[in-house]
């Protein structure tokens, strides 16, 4: 699985917390996001929602790790963009249901908000309960067939509710779209002329 940990800057210091915690799972770790507290330029939750966005509308992540001080303000960005279907874990109990009922590609986690002693403990709990079940396949047992047509159900619901992601890149204002696709490292993640979908490779090429 590619996954993306994409941090935003006011818990750019908790980057590496994430990363530390992910690392040894045989997932293959793309970090697009802010590493370090004051660097710039910096991207804000409205910047990492939609980078989160481009990363799974390209299919360049499989799954998204982002976040925030409380972890809403990036769930709420997030959820803005078609395809993407994103939880707020604060707990490990949180990451074992969201994986088996949600089925999503998503986390947005509580990075500042309560983050102290023995959090990065909390981190790995997490981490450990998300992949240590399969994704979308229901719970508990008399639920799996619902809560499977329910997933389905979301994905078309994204698909009709949303305009495409293309779309979106080219209406988008350039204080959300430039800082992004400008972001140190960002485009080489892109690869923008690799990307398969046509109208959306044009879009971002467009603004680049």
């Amino acid at each position: 699985m590619k996954i993306a940990v994409i941090n935003e800057t006011s818990a750019a210091d908790k980057n590496k917390d994430v990363i530390a915690v992910i690392k040894g799972r045989g997932h293959e770790i793309i970090n697009a996001g802010m590493t370090q507290s004051g660097a710039k330029p910096e991207l804000t939750y409205i910047h990492t929602g939609f980078m989160a966005a481009l990363l799974l509308n390209t299919k360049r992540a499989d799954m998204v790790v982002g976040g925030c001080g409380t972890g809403q303000g990036f769930l709420n960005a997030v959820m803005q963009y078609p395809g993407v279907f994103c939880g707020h874990i604060i707990t490990p109990l949180d990451a074992w249901l969201f994986t088996q009922i949600n089925g999503g590609n998503c986390i947005s986690l509580m990075l500042n908000q309560g983050y102290g002693w023995a959090s990065e403990q909390n981190l790995k709990f997490i981490f450990d309960a998300l992949f240590s079940v399969e994704s979308g396949c229901g719970y508990p047992e008399h639920r799996k067939e619902s809560q499977k047509e329910s997933l389905q159900l979301l994905a078309a619901i994204s698909s009709i509710s949303h305009k495409s992601m293309a779309d979106i890149v080219r209406a988008l204002p350039d204080e959300v779209v430039m800082p992004v696709l400008h972001y140190p490292g960002f485009a080489e993640i892109l690869d923008v002329e690799t990307i398969d979908d046509a109208s959306l490779e044009e879009a971002i090429r467009r603004r680049m």
